[in-house]
């Protein structure tokens, strides 16, 4: 009788433990199950920011009639091919193109360097003024840019840079938000223990910024990038200031090109202004899962 009870005791315990388990993934299961409210929410979210450029293709394919036709026609037609033919015989359209991809890729690149280098010395490095330093980083940040146009303008005269890329490229390679965003991630992902680990085996500030701070915070400067090159490729002031020669346009610059003084042929505007945006699509469809998960880790950390 008393093995039986023995016996009888661990199993009682056993399920006594197992229903709180799976109680646990009753409500686990609950917690991450996503009602359908959300996913109709999403789904008016996604249809709402997709229309007006599925809108644009249709004017696109269709011609400018399908702006005054009644009721508005919403489904595309056959004539992209030959609109998107008449923007590349209208404007330098491809090499509009090639500029924009230089500019915004030279920038995206060296921008996220250099502001993770300067992250680097503001987080980790002390030096005399380094809180001055940084705020005076963070108050340029509340001028608007249109004031800095005239004095910008001036010195890239001076250099003798009007009407080149590099008169784009160079004022766009460090920016106030990225200094803070590299700034504020160096600051809670780069460990202290480790660098004077690294000092004590000899590595000098650069070192450790190239060996250990710069790969722990390679996902937000990817993020910063592409946050860069999503912003130069749609720039449209500044270029349209400093540049004079039709081969060294960007496409923004171009898109304007294809209005006429008084009258504006939707066609071919809407026709050019989706070209443009298909590549940032493309970029976005590749990438899109590393941007979220870079800016995820930097929600995350610290």
């Amino acid at each position: 009788m008393s093995d039986v009870i023995d016996q009888a005791v661990p199993q009682v315990g056993q399920e006594a433990l197992a229903r709180p388990q799976k109680r646990r993934s009753r409500r686990g299961a609950r917690a991450g199950h996503v009602s359908w409210p959300v996913y109709l929410m999403l789904i008016i979210a996604v249809l709402i920011s997709v229309f007006p450029l599925y809108y644009m293709f249709v004017i696109a394919s269709v011609g400018a009639s399908a702006v005054t036709s009644m009721p508005p026609r919403l489904y595309p037609g056959f004539n992209f091919f030959e609109i998107a033919g008449k923007v590349f015989d209208t404007v330098p359209f491809f090499q509009s193109l090639i500029n924009s991809v230089i500019v915004s890729l030279a920038i995206a690149v060296i921008a996220s360097l250099l502001c993770a280098l300067a992250g680097f010395a503001f987080a980790k490095l002390e030096f005399p003024g380094r809180n001055t330093l940084f705020l005076i980083v963070l108050l340029t940040m509340t001028v608007p840019a249109q004031l800095s146009v005239i004095p910008q303008y001036l010195i890239i005269s001076w250099l003798d840079w009007v009407d080149t890329l590099q008169a784009i490229i160079v004022p766009g390679l460090a920016s106030a938000f990225g200094i803070f965003w590299m700034r504020q991630h160096m600051a809670t992902t780069l460990n202290d223990e480790l660098m004077q680990a690294a000092r004590i085996d000899g590595a000098n500030s650069w070192q450790i910024f190239w060996r250990i701070g710069f790969p722990v915070v390679r996902p937000a400067a990817f993020v910063l990038g592409l946050i860069t090159f999503t912003a130069v490729w749609n720039d449209f002031m500044w270029p349209f200031i400093v540049l004079k020669s039709p081969e060294l346009f960007t496409v923004q610059i171009v898109l304007k090109q294809l209005q006429a003084n008084r009258t504006i042929d939707l066609a071919l505007t809407m026709g050019g202004s989706f070209m443009a945006t298909l590549p940032l699509l493309i970029v976005f469809f590749f990438v899109g899962r590393r941007m979220v998960a870079g800016i995820m880790d930097g929600a995350f950390k610290g």
